[in-house]
């Protein structure tokens, strides 16, 4: 069945008004983008707190309705609910239908990290690359929660972990979106994983991922505040932002053996000189910076 699309152009401070007022008159579904996807100025959306609903400054808010809609009475609807913005920038075209969660989905394709580690959406056929017997396979649901794979943050802790000697560790990720380094880390000979987040909906995209990957009994996740008091890192990541990395360093190092291997991501270029003095004076050491499209991971180990 074809759809009529109206697409239009707003502020981050107009959505929720644009948004509100397309559902009011009707809208099947209503998508955001990025009005900057293929420009250079294109903004970057962080990993949300608990609670946020990351948005970039502008972006193109894209509308569906039943194809026998007429525009210009659907213009005059919107123009009467919120007159105080400017509709004149709607634009209207026919689509044809499709699968669009399939379409989304096929975004996502398997991706290696290292040489073992291969992140691969759920529903995906293996490349034949991953299928030799070495192989560490993380399946996900590209949906749920941040950590897919596709930011460079991810993709540096994930080659990061594939280099290590994982066998009868036991791994603390903090700040476990999906639950995708914890699960690598299994996969990769860890004897357990601790998965630890402050927002409920990661925990539970941790336990559905770590279910799907047969990891679910020896992954265990929590918040903050519910780690048990003796559990200890041989190997330690957290992906989070430069500025929870940077408070949390003295957390950090009581969660970690000595000698425990460590890895911190989620920074952006140019954060690392203040958190790699903030480290070294919370006892860790040997510490090394990769970068990647803007983003760097600070490794090393705890003394």
């Amino acid at each position: 069945m074809p759809y009529l699309q109206l697409a239009i152009p707003c502020t981050e401070a107009e959505q929720p008004r644009v948004e509100r007022a397309l559902e009011d008159v009707g809208a099947l579904a209503v998508t955001l983008q990025d009005a900057h996807l293929d420009a250079a100025d294109e903004q970057a959306i962080f990993e949300p707190g608990v609670g946020e609903i990351p948005l970039w400054r502008e972006m193109t808010l894209t509308a569906l309705f039943d194809a026998d809609t007429d525009a210009l009475v659907l213009l005059a609807a919107l123009e009467a609910f919120d007159p105080g913005l400017d509709w004149t920038q709607a634009r209207f075209e026919k689509v044809e239908d499709q699968d669009w969660e399939r379409a989304w989905l096929d975004q996502f394709q398997p991706m290696r990290f290292g040489a073992r580690t291969w992140i691969v959406p759920w529903n995906h056929d293996l490349p034949d690359d991953a299928k030799a017997d070495e192989a560490a396979i993380v399946r996900l649901d590209p949906g749920l929660a941040f950590g897919s794979g596709t930011h460079p943050t991810t993709a540096l802790c994930l080659e990061w972990l594939d280099g290590l000697e994982l066998e009868g560790k036991a791994v603390i990720d903090y700040g476990c979106g999906s639950g995708v380094l914890a699960i690598a880390a299994l996969k990769l000979g860890a004897a357990c994983a601790f998965g630890i987040d402050n927002d409920p909906q990661a925990l539970t995209a941790t336990r559905d991922n770590a279910a799907r990957n047969g990891a679910a009994d020896k992954l265990q996740v929590c918040l903050p505040s519910e780690l048990p008091s003796d559990v200890l890192a041989d190997v330690f990541v957290a992906n989070i932002l430069a500025g929870p990395l940077g408070e949390l360093a003295p957390r950090f190092a009581s969660l970690c053996k000595p000698g425990a291997p460590f890895a911190l991501s989620g920074i952006l270029a140019g954060q690392e000189d203040e958190l790699l003095d903030r480290y070294r004076d919370c006892g860790f050491a040997n510490l090394r910076v990769t970068g990647r499209d803007g983003w760097v991971r600070i490794d090393g180990v705890r003394h």
